[in-house]
């Protein structure tokens, strides 16, 4: 069981929607995609289209774990001058407006390290992040960021996958906080649909083992989708699919075309809707 008592908005989100009993709907956005004003724009109407918590995308130049939409958004990120600072300046203009709304930073360790661990903590914390996704920080080396991030009131979010035995569970439990990311797929993300059944066995498995809310995300594309996973899981997460559409509305030097914004907005809208009407 994880050790972490951090309470923060995530942790209060997820209380909500059990009080609700409902899951949540977790969204991803790279930050500066396909550049600052607009990655702030579609970042500030998230929550009205039902997003209960978002990822924001830490754009970075060797994004392992991604596949083509959101390697794709974070060279869009880069050369637009996306950054780590600039996404931190992005959540806290999204702050501005929106004091409850839970917001995990996700990303690579490289930039993070660079930074400084210590001084990353303290900055991710005061522009108003509530956990980060790492996807390339092992366990085995996590305690060398989560001792700053429990100083700042921050959760570590850890992936699960398919491939996670019960000899490597424990491992990642131990430095887990916030909720559990169950990975739904083997691969990278956006290449492959989740197998709903296959998702609730896992789920049951997790459950076992802790006390976190589990998220379930890759390969997760439409409301259908979205609604058989909020049967099985307390959140339902949606990336690649969110990714693409803005893609979609893209002009061929990658500026967002009028509506472009408003037509991501719509379909998020869509998911939650999807999510929301799940009871349990």
């Amino acid at each position: 069981m994880s050790d972490v008592t951090v309470m923060n908005r995530l942790s209060a989100r997820f209380a909500e929607l059990k009080a609700e009993k409902r899951a949540g709907l977790v969204v991803y956005t790279m930050a500066n995609d396909p550049s600052y004003e607009d990655g702030v724009a579609l970042l500030k109407s998230l929550p009205a289209a039902g997003v209960d918590i978002i990822e924001l995308g830490m754009p970075f130049s060797d994004p392992m774990a991604d596949g083509p939409a959101i390697q794709a958004a974070g060279l869009r990120a880069l050369a637009s001058g996306g950054s780590l600072d600039r996404t931190l300046d992005a959540l806290r203009a999204f702050r501005e407006d929106d004091k409850s709304t839970p917001v995990v930073l996700m990303g690579y360790y490289n930039p993070i390290y660079s930074k400084g661990v210590a001084k990353f903590a303290a900055l991710a914390s005061a522009a108003g992040a509530d956990g980060l996704i790492i996807v390339d920080l092992p366990p085995e080396e996590a305690p060398e960021l989560t001792v700053h991030l429990r100083d700042h009131g921050l959760h570590l979010i850890f992936l699960t996958a398919p491939t996670t035995d019960e000899t490597r569970l424990p491992t990642v439990l131990e430095q887990a906080g916030g909720f559990l990311y169950y990975v739904s797929i083997t691969g990278v993300t956006g290449t492959a649909s989740a197998n709903v059944a296959v998702v609730e066995q896992a789920v049951a498995r997790l459950r076992e083992k802790t006390d976190l809310p589990i998220a379930v995300g890759f390969g997760i594309k439409t409301p259908a989708q979205c609604a058989e996973m909020a049967q099985v899981a307390d959140a339902v997460v949606v990336g690649s699919a969110v990714v693409q559409k803005l893609a979609d509305g893209l002009t061929g030097d990658g500026s967002a075309k009028p509506g472009a914004i408003d037509a991501v907005v719509d379909f998020v809208r869509g998911l939650g809707d999807a999510v929301h009407a799940v009871q349990k």
